[in-house]
């Protein structure tokens, strides 16, 4: 029988922890007044959400979408690592209808693991294929996570050795008040450095005195000890 919102949201309140799901909370910052807050945990790990993900990889699109609208953390982390299962074997068609779906409930996307888990793997396959548009479009919006699906989408590009897309939306975000988006900046600025020291060191001799100091220390945290003085005083 095919499955359902309904049967893996069960599997997962079979799971639920309401001791962890406490701690969690707090961790995600669900106060008032924080970048999570309201938000609601059963209290799983990562590991036990991504079997349940794997569990029903064939979930149809519109019942994923329901799990995507829920109001538990797990139930949507679920719900878009099976986009994520299902986009890796997807044909082209199907990758753009999943990339659609993803984008159009990005107000679901709500916390930084959600982006962080997901972006890269679908939005990301798209950017790697052709048009990157809608990393500018995102990166503009006068909204915390889409702006985060921005920058973080960029790992995709970094892993094909494409640099250009990270250092556009850096700079586009540069001047960001949240840090969360100072970290996402400097973790991808790292990931780049990774791979090619000089085009990070590059883009930092144009824009380290701009840089938030938080995406500054992230990018410069591989740099040996001397290295990294240098540049945090500056």
């Amino acid at each position: 029988m095919e499955s359902t919102s309904i049967n893996v949201k069960d599997a997962l309140l079979e799971l639920a922890d309401p001791e962890r799901a406490v701690l969690v909370a707090r961790f995600f910052k669900t106060g008032p007044g924080q970048y999570g807050e309201g938000d609601q945990f059963m209290g799983l790990s990562m590991p036990q959400q991504h079997i349940i993900a794997k569990q029903h990889a064939r979930l149809p699109l519109h019942e994923t979408e329901l799990l995507v609208h829920d109001a538990f953390h797990e139930c949507r982390m679920v719900g878009l690592l099976i986009w994520v299962n299902q986009n890796r074997k997807a044909a082209a068609a199907q990758q753009e209808l999943i990339l659609e779906r993803y984008l159009a409930n990005r107000y679901y996307i709500n916390n930084w693991d959600l982006v962080d888990a997901t972006s890269p793997h679908i939005l990301g396959a798209h950017l790697v294929r052709g048009d990157r548009s809608i990393l500018y479009n995102l990166a503009g919006e006068d909204h915390l996570w889409s702006q985060r699906i921005a920058i973080v989408s960029t790992l995709a590009l970094i892993r094909q050795n494409q640099f250009s897309d990270t250092f556009a939306v850096a700079e586009q975000l540069l001047f960001h008040k949240h840090d969360l988006i100072h970290k996402a900046i400097g973790w991808m600025l790292r990931e780049v450095g990774k791979r090619n020291p000089d085009a990070l060191e590059e883009f930092l001799h144009d824009h380290v005195r701009q840089l938030p100091r938080t995406a500054l220390r992230y990018a410069i945290e591989r740099f040996q000890q001397v290295r990294r003085r240098y540049y945090l005083e500056l």
